[in-house]
C-alpha cells in the first residue's frame, strides 16, 4: 500500500501526543488530517551509534555528528531513500580514507553543498541549472568544474580525489531537514556517496546498514522512521541544451511516462536489462518506472529487483498479463520470466533503447535509430552495441553497424580497456601489432598478449562484438588515459573529460563503409585507429586526439544517417544507448544533424543508458499487442 498514510508501515509506530491528536482531529485546525503531523514529543528520534551499534552518549546527536565530521571521521547517515557515507569534502585524509574503505579507486564522489553560493564557487552554473538544483526533486547535477576551483583562494578547497580525471563535479543541495541541520557546522561541502558495499544496493534499514556498513563508517546517524523502499539519488547532466538523466530515481520515480498505446486489460511488466536495471509497469497509457535498482549481479540486487516489482504491482493495484524482457538468456531479469506465469514478449536490447525515445516522444512513425552502448544481445546471438536501424515501436531492421571485433575473455574484457586496445591493434596492424603495443599498451606483457591472441584464434570465450563502448575503451587505453575500468564506463568517461580540454578541435579521422553479403553497411574503424597511432607518434596532444576521435564518431554517424535517409526518405533520427550520456559527442552530433536538416529525438524523461530499457520494452510490447 501507499506508505504515506498514518496507518501505513513507516508511520504506524508514531502515536500522536494529545496536542498533535487534537490538531489532527479538529476540522478547523491547520493540521486536520495532515498525515505527517508530529512534534518533538511524538515524532521520529535521531540517534548516534558506533560501528557496532552501541549508542554514543552525547548531548545532541546532530551536534556530535558535526564534531565527528569536522575531525575527519566517516559517518553513515540515514537519508530519505537509504544511507549515505559522508565525510568533510575539504578534508584530504577523510576523502582518501573513504576511497580506501569503499574500494573505490577513481569513481567520482557526489557532493552535497551548503547552498548555491558555495556551488557557484566551484562549478560553472546556468540559470537552468540553478532551477534544477533548488527544485523539489534535488538530483545530483553534473556541472563543469571552474578553473582553480580546488584552490584555497577560490573560497574553498576540494581535494583532487573528489572527482579525479573528471571535468565535472556531481553536486546537490540538502533535501531533508536532517541534511540542513548538518550544515549548521562550518562545512561548505560534504561528500555524500551511496551507503553500500561494492556492487551491492544501497543500505536502507537500520539493522541492515549496521551489518553492511560497519567496516566502512566510524559511526551511524540513524533515526527510527523506517524507509519503505530503497531509492538512490537521481543524477542528471546538461546534454544538447537540456538536463537529461544519467540515473532516474529519487524525486522522479515512480512518476509515469505516457506512451502512445493504451494497455487496458493487457497490462505489461517490463523487467529491464542486467546493468543499471529498472523495471516498469503499465496502467492504461502510462508506464510507471521503478527507482534505480542497479546491476543484477548478486543476490541482494536480485532481491531488490523482485521487491521493486512487487511494490509497483501493489501500489498501482495492477496484475500484469504480459512480461517484456531482453533476448539475453543469461540475464537474471530474463530468468525471472520463467517463474512469472506471464505471457512473454521478447524485445531486442537496442530496439528497446530506440523505443524508449519514441515512447516518451509519442512518435509512432519509422525513424533512423542509432543505438550506441556497451553490450546488447543481438538476434544473431552476437554482442551488438554500435547499431544503425530503421525502426518503429513494432519492429526494426538492422541496416548498419561498426565493424565486429573479438572480445577476449567475454564480459571480463569490459573491465580491461588495454585488452580491447590490443584487439583493435591486431585488427588493423596484424603481425605488426605487438611492436605497436609496446609503445601504446605497456600495461600488457608478452604473456598476456599471447593469451589474447590464443583466445581470439580459438574463439573460446571470445564472442564477436560491434560494441561502441568497447571501441571507446580501446581508444582510451591507446591514449594512455585508462587501461583498467575500476567502475562502469570509467575509460569512456575519462576519454570524454580529456576531449573537453580541446573543445575547439574540429579535426577527425576517416572511415571506410563496406556492404556485407546481407546488404548491411559496416563502418570499418581501422582508419581511426591508424590515425590515432600516427597522431600520437607525431606528438599531437592527447586531448586533441581524444577530441578528434569523438568528432570521427559524430562524422561517420552523420554519414550513415544520410545514407539511410537517401534509401528510405526518413529524416528523423533517434539516439539512445549509454554512449549518448557523453555530452561532448552528443552535442557535436546533434549540431551536425540539425545543420543537415534532420529532426533529432533524444531521451529526456528516462536515461539514454540501460535505465531506460524498461520503458522501451513496455512500449514495444504495448504496440505489438495493439496490432494483434
Amino acid at each position: 500500500d501507499i506508505p504515506a498514510a498514518r496507518s501505513r508501515p513507516t508511520r504506524a509506530d508514531f502515536d500522536m501526543c494529545p496536542a498533535c491528536k487534537a490538531e489532527y482531529t479538529d476540522p478547523t485546525a491547520r493540521r486536520f488530517h495532515a498525515e505527517p503531523t508530529c512534534c518533538p514529543a511524538c515524532g521520529p528520534r535521531v540517534e548516534l551509534v558506533d560501528r557496532h551499534g552501541s549508542p554514543i552518549k552525547c548531548g545532541d546527536p546532530i551536534d556530535e555528528t558535526i564534531r565527528l565530521l569536522s575531525e575527519g571521521k566517516i559517518l553513515a547517515i540515514k537519508g530519505l531513500g537509504g544511507f549515505h557515507l559522508a565525510c568533510d569534502a575539504e578534508n584530504d585524509g577523510a576523502v582518501r580514507e573513504l576511497r580506501k574503505r569503499k574500494e573505490r579507486d577513481k569513481k567520482p564522489f557526489a557532493l552535497m553543498a551548503k547552498d548555491l553560493a558555495a556551488i557557484k564557487r566551484i562549478v560553472e552554473i546556468s540559470e537552468e541549472a540553478e532551477e534544477i538544483l533548488v527544485g523539489t526533486e534535488r538530483p545530483i547535477l553534473l556541472l563543469k568544474k571552474k578553473t582553480g576551483s580546488n584552490l584555497p583562494e577560490a573560497g574553498s578547497y576540494l581535494p583532487e580525489d573528489i572527482a579525479p580525471r573528471s571535468d565535472s563535479f556531481g553536486i546537490m543541495l540538502p533535501y531533508t531537514p536532517l541534511h540542513h541541520l548538518l550544515f549548521k557546522g562550518l562545512f561548505k561541502f560534504l561528500v555524500m556517496t551511496s551507503g553500500n558495499q561494492k556492487d551491492e544496493p544501497i543500505a536502507y534499514g537500520n539493522i541492515d546498514a549496521k551489518q553492511r556498513l560497519g567496516s566502512l563508517s566510524d559511526s551511524f546517524l540513524v533515526h527510527n522512521r523506517d524507509i519503505f523502499i530503497r531509492t538512490d539519488d537521481s543524477v542528471s547532466r546538461f546534454i544538447a541544451g537540456k538536463s537529461r538523466f544519467v540515473r532516474r530515481s529519487r524525486g522522479y520515480t515512480p512518476f509515469p511516462v505516457k506512451i502512445p498505446t493504451d494497455t487496458l486489460d493487457g497490462e505489461i511488466l517490463s523487467v529491464g536489462a542486467e546493468l543499471n536495471n529498472t523495471v516498469g509497469l503499465t496502467r492504461g497509457a502510462n508506464v510507471f518506472l521503478s527507482h534505480h535498482i542497479g546491476d543484477l549481479q548478486n543476490v541482494s540486487a536480485y532481491e531488490a529487483f523482485v521487491e521493486a516489482i512487487n511494490h509497483l504491482q501493489n501500489i498501482l493495484e495492477v496484475k500484469p498479463k504480459f512480461i517484456a524482457h531482453d533476448l539475453h538468456p543469461n540475464y537474471l531479469s530474463s530468468r525471472f520470466v520463467k517463474d512469472s506465469n506471464l505471457i512473454s514478449v521478447q524485445v531486442q536490447h537496442h530496439h528497446a533503447h530506440i523505443a524508449s525515445v519514441l515512447a516518451e516522444s509519442r512518435f509512432t512513425d519509422k525513424v533512423i535509430g542509432v543505438a550506441f552502448d556497451g553490450l546488447g544481445f543481438g538476434t544473431d546471438k552476437t554482442l551488438w552495441g554500435g547499431e544503425f536501424m530503421v525502426c518503429d515501436l513494432d519492429s526494426f531492421d538492422r541496416v548498419g553497424h561498426i565493424v565486429a571485433v573479438s572480445q577476449p575473455g567475454g564480459d571480463a574484457a569490459a573491465k580491461r580497456p588495454d585488452r580491447m586496445g590490443y584487439v583493435y591493434l591486431l585488427k588493423v596492424f596484424g603481425d605488426m601489432a605487438r611492436s605497436v603495443s609496446g609503445e601504446f599498451l605497456p600495461s600488457l606483457d608478452e604473456k598476456e598478449l599471447s593469451l589474447i591472441e590464443r583466445l581470439i584464434e580459438s574463439g573460446v570465450n571470445s564472442p564477436m562484438t560491434t560494441s561502441m563502448g568497447r571501441l571507446f575503451d580501446a581508444v582510451s587505453a591507446l591514449l594512455g588515459i585508462c587501461t583498467i575500468n575500476t567502475y562502469h564506463s570509467q575509460a569512456p568517461m575519462e576519454l570524454e573529460a580529456s576531449a573537453e580540454v580541446a573543445p575547439t578541435e574540429e579535426g577527425f579521422y576517416s572511415v571506410d563503409i563496406k556492404t556485407d553479403p546481407m546488404g548491411i553497411d559496416v563502418v570499418d574503424t581501422g582508419e581511426i585507429i591508424k590515425g590515432i597511432v600516427d597522431d600520437i607518434k607525431n606528438d599531437i596532444a592527447i586531448p586533441v586526439v581524444a577530441a578528434r576521435f569523438h568528432n570521427s564518431v559524430a562524422e561517420f554517424t552523420l554519414f550513415m544517417a544520410k545514407r539511410i535517409r537517401d534509401n528510405t526518405s526518413i529524416s528523423t533520427v533517434a539516439l539512445s544507448g549509454g554512449v549518448f550520456v557523453n555530452r561532448f559527442l552528443t552535442d557535436r552530433l546533434v549540431d551536425l544533424f540539425k545543420k543537415d536538416d534532420f529532426e533529432v529525438l533524444l531521451n529526456n524523461q528516462v536515461s539514454a543508458g540501460d535505465g531506460g530499457i524498461s520503458l522501451g520494452q513496455a512500449a514495444v510490447a504495448a504496440w505489438r499487442n495493439r496490432t494483434v
